[in-house]
């Protein structure tokens, strides 16, 4: 019984020394720093994502809605899409003179809706910096602002 009771418990011990040494292995995965990435939101627009800086001035949501009926035809050709490799980032968000609270949302594009990572906030006003924090996997997804409210504009995860 005692040499059955002995070996048990080394079993035991055994066994929670991998658990253990797994669990750091996984935890120093984890500590991989995320990439920052940089937005500007002007109004009606991301401008890192587009051709130059309109500098529309919007008084609200609506304006953009109509700024962008008039213009988003002539400037959706020139988007350039963010292009990333899979991992952690951080999405650096600023509202750069944009008079009323804007917000983030990045998200699958498509069916992908419903598959890939998202992330999203509000509570840009004016001047303000906020940071959006996502791991991303492979595939398509757009960003865009709702209330500001921007095109949606292209990122494509490869790797």
């Amino acid at each position: 019984m005692r040499t059955y009771l002995r070996n048990f418990s080394i079993g035991l011990l055994t066994i929670g020394l991998v658990a253990c040494n797994n669990a750091n292995t996984q935890t120093s995965n984890d500590t991989t720093p995320a990439t920052i990435i940089t937005l500007t939101q002007t109004g009606c627009q991301f401008t890192e994502t587009e051709a130059k800086d309109y500098a529309f001035t919007p008084k609200s949501g609506d304006d953009c809605k109509q700024i962008n009926q008039k213009t988003l035809g002539d400037r959706k050709s020139q988007f350039k899409p963010l292009k990333l490799k899979p991992g952690k980032y951080i999405f650096r968000v600023t509202n750069s003179n944009v008079p009323y609270e804007l917000g983030f949302y990045l998200r699958g594009k498509g069916l992908s809706f419903a598959t890939l990572p998202k992330v999203s906030g509000g509570g840009l006003t004016q001047g303000v910096t906020q940071d959006y924090e996502i791991e991303l996997k492979p595939g398509e997804y757009d960003f865009s602002c709702p209330l500001n409210p921007t095109p949606d504009y292209p990122l494509v995860v490869e790797g």
